[in-house]
C-alpha cells in the first residue's frame, strides 16, 4: 500500500485527524500527518482562516511539500480535510508518482494545463458554503478534462466539516460512510 500524507484543515492538527489517521493505520495503511500549523489548534472557523491567512497560502504549500518529500519516491497518496484537501489536491497534481487523491470537505482550483491520471475521490456535504453545487460541477468537469478518475460523494444535511466529532458540523452516518467509502477507494489504489 501507497503511504498516505493527511493533512489538517483550517482548524489545525485536531484530534479528529489524529483518529482518522490512526483508522487508516489499523487498516494497513502508513500515514503521515504534518502539522502545518506549529501546534495551534482552534474551534472556530474564523480563528481558523486568520492563522491560515498568517501564515500564507505559499508557505502552507511549502510546509506541505517538505512533509511530502521524504516519502515522494514511494508513490505518496495525497489527502485532506477542507484546506488540507486543497493543499492535498494541488501536491497531488504536481506529483508524477503520486497513487491518488482523497478529498474529505475540499477542493482547489486547477491550471488550465493540468493533466492527470490520478484517481480522485471527493466526499462533500450537500449542501456546503465552502463547496458550493455550481463550483463542485465546474472542479468535477474540470477534472475529467484533465483525465483524473474522479468520484463525487455528497452527504445531504451534513455540515462542511461533517467528519469532526467535535465540531458542531458532525454527522456520524455521514462520517462513517464516508470512511467505508475512502477505505475501499485507498486499499484499490
Amino acid at each position: 500500500m501507497a503511504p498516505i500524507l493527511l493533512l489538517h484543515s483550517m482548524y489545525g492538527l485536531r484530534p479528529a485527524v489524529h483518529e482518522a489517521a490512526d483508522r487508516l493505520r489499523a487498516a494497513g495503511h502508513e500515514v503521515h500527518v504534518p502539522d502545518l500549523y506549529d501546534g495551534r489548534v482552534v474551534d472556530d472557523p474564523e480563528e481558523g482562516g486568520a492563522i491560515k491567512e498568517e501564515i500564507g497560502r505559499d508557505e502552507l504549500l511549502r510546509r506541505a511539500v517538505s512533509a511530502a518529500a521524504p516519502h515522494i519516491d514511494q508513490g505518496l497518496v495525497y489527502a485532506g480535510f477542507s484546506l488540507g484537501g486543497s493543499i492535498a489536491q494541488n501536491l497531488a497534481l504536481a506529483d508524477a508518482k503520486a497513487r491518488g487523491l482523497l478529498l474529505l470537505h475540499g477542493t482547489s482550483d486547477l491550471a488550465d494545463d493540468v493533466s492527470t491520471e490520478l484517481a480522485v475521490q471527493l466526499h462533500v456535504a450537500d449542501p456546503d458554503t465552502y463547496e458550493p453545487v455550481d463550483w463542485l460541477n465546474a472542479w468535477y468537469l474540470r477534472m475529467r478534462r484533465a483525465g483524473a478518475d474522479v468520484e463525487v460523494y455528497r452527504y445531504g444535511g451534513a455540515g462542511h466539516l461533517y467528519t469532526d466529532p467535535d465540531l458542531p458540523d458532525y454527522d456520524a452516518e455521514a462520517a462513517e460512510r464516508t470512511w467505508a467509502i475512502a477505505q475501499d477507494f485507498l486499499d484499490d489504489l
